[in-house]
């Protein structure tokens, strides 16, 4: 299995979250999907990436142009950036990640945001989000809006953080870290050199 640490908010990450499932029927491989808030982990290192510079802002939207093409994507960029609400879209994950029903909710909260211009985290992308992951927004929402859900997502940044992982998405294989959506190929070849054991 191949832990799958990602935030929603993370531009990149829609290239992962919206092939996962994809690359999992054809290879056999499991994800165990991770949320966790990146920007908090960017903010301590001092790291903005994009929003205060055009110029590599512009290389991102067309490098993710160019990468969804060829996974078959069909974005519409840019997208709404930064998110408002991070932090609530991605406590929300947390919930569904300990309730099993994160990867539906990620890549709806995705789908909207990326092919539809509706920002993650808010309405109305976070409620329909929710519904196609077979929930109920509204006792969702309390209890992501919570004390509790909060110290989750804190307590799952720092996991984060104590593995090494300073963006999304990133890929670890038994304490392995593969940091961005390119080096998911990678991240699998790891897996399956691991699994198939020194060699006789």
């Amino acid at each position: 299995m191949i832990d799958f640490w990602f935030s929603i908010g993370s531009t990149y990450s829609y290239l992962s979250v919206m092939r996962l499932a994809g690359v999992q029927a054809e290879t056999g491989i499991e994800f165990r999907w991770r949320p966790f808030n990146v920007r908090a982990i960017m903010i301590e290192m001092d790291n903005i990436p994009f929003a205060r510079k055009p110029a590599k802002a512009a290389y991102m939207w067309r490098d993710i142009e160019r990468r969804a093409a060829m996974y078959n994507m069909v974005p519409k960029l840019p997208a709404p950036y930064p998110l408002a609400e991070l932090e609530r879209a991605n406590r929300v994950a947390i919930i569904a990640a300990r309730d099993g029903w994160c990867e539906a909710y990620a890549r709806e909260s995705y789908r909207r945001w990326f092919e539809m211009g509706e920002p993650a985290g808010s309405e109305p992308n976070i409620s329909a989000s929710i519904e196609k992951a077979g929930q109920k927004p509204e006792p969702v929402l309390r209890q992501a809006d919570s004390d509790a859900a909060k110290a989750d997502l804190a307590a799952a940044t720092e996991q984060a953080k104590a593995l090494g992982i300073f963006g999304s998405p990133s890929f670890v294989v038994d304490g392995e870290l593969f940091w961005g959506d390119d080096r998911l190929d990678d991240a699998m070849r790891w897996h399956r050199q691991i699994e198939s054991g020194p060699p006789d």
